[in-house]
């Protein structure tokens, strides 16, 4: 994989005298950016937003997606047409970060809208979320908001504290444990704490695809609460290994390359004689399926007033016979899933909202998984607990970037790693009592030169903030090994 790759670099464009939207500095690194038409017109007065009707909120996460695994992102060699047009219709950010590079704690940042070193789970594992752990569901049920979920869930088993129920998910399809989601035929799932069984696929029988369930699953909710504000989370499985598409959608791309590696088959993970082709026809796939989404949304006159947002919950991997390298995965960034180099936590973030987020927008704001519960809380008129880490991405999203509220730092744990953002600055740690790696993301994106010596009083800034930007978590000491996923 390409490091250093310049091609999703930021740029800078020209705005008509007079109107300065266009480029707007709010930090190092960190400007907004829209094409000349859209940028230099649109306007959101916050008045009239807060007079608006509640929107709809939608966030859908893919599963293991790699930074470039998007044409829009710079991918080549898979087609992902929705998704590209999502993002000509919407904004892109070219600097969103997953909450942890693995599944359990990156949820964990999503839901309770606190980094990686505050959160009560900080690498997969079979605890749940706390009673005392608030989440973004949870607030926007109280707002009036009707909650619905489909996928992998991860946070909690059915009886637990961390279960959908108990965290503001009214209706919930999929799995409940993120082992189970190694299958993408399983036997059974589990709605509304019902387990439901699939026959067709007993006894080792592979007839029913759970992404499909999934969205019959979605259209249905969607329907049924056309006519009052919801928040649906899409948390698909796909392309998280196992390695398997029907055939209907291998087809496209059996024999378009060489197979020289097929997976035998592996703990959870089924053989895969063709991994390549499978890997690329699940990301096509689950393209086609936000894209029969968005025209759902159309059909029903719910765009306008319903906010779409499409994330990765972290960098992809080689499990299951997957061949990041080959697809160029992660575009400019160095290394993948399970790291905090940027390879394992940048994600793609594209949002749409037909008339509030300017057409072919792109934002450079650095971003993560914690400022989702500030910002959907901020449009669904709901409380804001005090002392979370993330802020509201509202004023980014509807051209007031001026007004955006910044960060002072990003902060990841995956132990026994370390990593801290300020600014164009990142510093990174393998372990406790390991030297501090320092890179400037603003002119090395594939973090390939160590600027630690050459920099050592901004290294000694950084790595003092890998202490104090933490809290102490007991089940989750510095020296523990992480465990896969």
């Amino acid at each position: 994989m390409r490091r250093g790759d310049a091609r999703l670099r930021p740029g800078k464009e020209d705005c008509p005298a007079g109107d300065a939207r266009s480029i707007v500095p709010v930090q190092p690194m960190q400007s907004f950016r829209f094409p000349l038409v859209a940028g230099c017109v649109l306007a959101l007065a916050t008045g009239a937003f807060s007079q608006a009707p509640k929107p709809n909120i939608i966030y859908l996460l893919a599963d293991d997606l790699g930074y470039g695994d998007l044409g829009s992102y710079g991918q080549k060699l898979i087609r992902t047409p929705r998704l590209d047009r999502m993002a000509q219709e919407g904004m892109r950010f070219t600097q969103h970060y997953a909450g942890a590079p693995s599944c359990q704690p990156s949820r964990t940042v999503l839901m309770t809208g606190l980094h990686g070193g505050h959160t009560p789970i900080r690498a997969n594992s079979k605890l749940p979320l706390r009673a005392a752990d608030r989440t973004f569901p949870s607030a926007l049920k109280e707002a009036g908001y009707a909650t619905g979920a489909v996928g992998k869930w991860g946070l909690g088993d059915l009886d637990s504290t961390g279960s959908p129920s108990a965290k503001g998910i009214d209706e919930f399809f999929g799995y409940i444990d993120q082992t189970h989601a190694h299958t993408h035929y399983p036997d059974y799932l589990w709605k509304n704490g019902r387990r439901v069984e699939i026959p067709e696929n007993k006894d080792g029988r592979r007839a029913v695809y759970s992404q499909d369930l999934f969205m019959r699953e979605t259209f249905d909710f969607v329907r049924r609460h056309k006519d009052e504000p919801f928040f649906f989370f899409g948390a698909f499985t796909l392309p998280h290994a196992e390695v398997a598409v029907p055939d209907d959608s291998l087809a496209e791309y059996r024999g378009k390359w060489p197979e020289p590696k097929p997976f035998p088959g592996a703990k959870t993970y089924s053989a895969q004689k063709e991994p390549r082709a499978a890997r690329a026809a699940m990301i096509t796939r689950l393209d086609r399926d936000i894209g029969r989404l968005l025209d759902l949304l159309d059909e029903l006159k719910l765009s306008a007033n319903t906010l779409v947002i499409f994330a990765s919950d972290n960098g992809p991997i080689t499990a299951g016979g997957q061949d990041p390298e080959f697809f160029d995965s992660n575009g400019p960034l160095r290394d993948l899933k399970f790291t905090l180099y940027e390879g394992g936590i940048r994600v793609p973030f594209i949002a749409r909202w037909p008339g509030h987020i300017a057409r072919g927008s792109e934002s450079l704001l650095v971003s993560d998984f914690a400022d989702m519960f500030p910002t959907f809380a901020t449009l669904a008129g709901a409380n804001i607990p005090a002392g979370l880490d993330g802020v509201s991405l509202v004023p980014t999203l509807t051209g007031q970037p001026t007004k955006q509220v910044l960060r002072d730092h990003f902060y990841w744990e995956a132990a026994p790693q370390q990593a801290v953002r300020r600014g164009n600055w990142k510093a990174f740690r393998a372990a406790p009592g390991r030297p501090v790696e320092l890179y400037n993301l603003a002119t090395d994106i594939g973090e390939t030169q160590n600027l630690a010596s050459a920099e050592p009083a901004v290294a000694a800034v950084l790595e003092k903030l890998l202490t104090t930007a933490r809290t102490d978590a007991p089940e989750f000491p510095l020296n523990r090994k992480a465990k896969g996923d």
